[in-house]
């Protein structure tokens, strides 16, 4: 595992947090507040004890349907929450 991968891996994204998107779909790289994901797989997951934690992403200024089941190693926190 690279430094930078680790270094990502250790970010904690709360509920709620900026967070800058860089996953597998191009054409919503960016700015997006991370949610968890209340999907019902996500949900059944949490409810048997997995420790998979994904995010639905919203859009902050209400304009566009955000990804979801997004893995933590998709997203960095931004900046702006520090």
């Amino acid at each position: 595992m690279s430094d930078e991968a680790l270094f990502r891996s250790a970010e904690l994204i709360e509920p709620g947090d900026l967070v800058l998107y860089h996953g597998s779909i191009p054409t919503h790289h960016g700015l997006w507040i991370a949610l968890p994901c209340r999907c019902g797989n996500c949900a059944a997951f949490d409810q048997l004890g997995f420790p998979v934690i994904r995010f639905a992403l919203a859009d902050p200024w209400g304009e566009l349907p955000g990804p979801h089941h997004v893995r933590r190693t998709s997203l960095t926190r931004s900046a702006a929450c520090g």
